[in-house]
């Protein structure tokens, strides 16, 4: 039981590190979208394409099933709600 709690602690710990990659992505996005911070900047620039790198594997399938809505992506949030319920399910098997 006592490794199954490890393992759960491993799992939510990269989960949430995830979910915070994905807000930080998301919040540069806006930021470039918007003019507040130039393309230009090259740390900003290439931090953004270094989390894009990381998180699109992730992306791909789940944009792959969604459909086509434009300019709004929806598979950060839907991958927000998988790792959630997946903590959420873990947790219940924990428990019990």
């Amino acid at each position: 039981m006592q490794a199954f709690h490890i393992l759960y602690e491993i799992i939510a710990m990269i989960t949430n590190v995830l979910v915070m990659l994905i807000i930080i992505q998301f919040i540069i996005g806006l930021l470039f979208a918007f003019n507040v911070i130039d393309r230009s900047n090259q740390f900003l620039m290439s931090f953004y394409d270094a989390i894009n790198r990381l998180l699109e594997p992730i992306f791909r399938p789940i944009r792959r099933i969604l459909p086509n809505t434009g300019a709004i992506d929806f598979s950060p949030l839907v991958v927000v709600i998988l790792l959630n319920i997946v903590l959420i399910v873990l947790n219940g098997i924990m428990v019990a």
